[in-house]
């Protein structure tokens, strides 16, 4: 069943389809090789402009030196969110890769947002200011 807004009208998707991924080893290498890095307490963003016509793609990366899958899984679906959340903002035509540190771990979801955020406006990657 779709859901609806205030006005009876069906409510406007606002997902992060897996198509906006990055997930093959070849895409993450090519960031990490040719991309821009910006390097932070939580996290380490690095950041390709590519030739496509399409919007901007996205990867995480969580280490074991995170801790448990369960706080692995936490961590990526808390960058996933923030990247769904402002994915409007995020210029296209760029491949982002986001890796979470250790210290992410213990770190809030405002935390993480403020820190991505910061770490984007610092690599010229957000359209639109937030």
């Amino acid at each position: 069943m779709a859901r609806h807004d205030r006005t009876g009208m069906p409510a406007k998707r606002f997902t992060f389809p897996k198509s906006r991924r990055l997930a093959r080893p070849v895409e993450f290498d090519r960031v990490r090789a040719t991309g821009r890095v910006q390097r932070g307490r939580l996290l380490v963003l690095s950041v390709l402009l590519v030739n496509e016509v399409a919007g901007f793609r996205a990867g995480f990366v969580t280490s074991r030196a995170l801790g448990s899958a369960v706080v692995r899984n936490r961590v990526r679906r808390r960058l996933r969110e923030i990247v769904r959340k402002h994915q409007r903002e995020i210029a296209p035509a760029t491949w982002i890769v986001t890796i979470a540190r250790a210290s992410a771990a213990r770190a809030s979801y405002e935390q993480l947002e403020a820190e991505w955020l910061r770490l984007a406006k610092r690599a010229s990657i957000l359209a639109t200011p937030c």
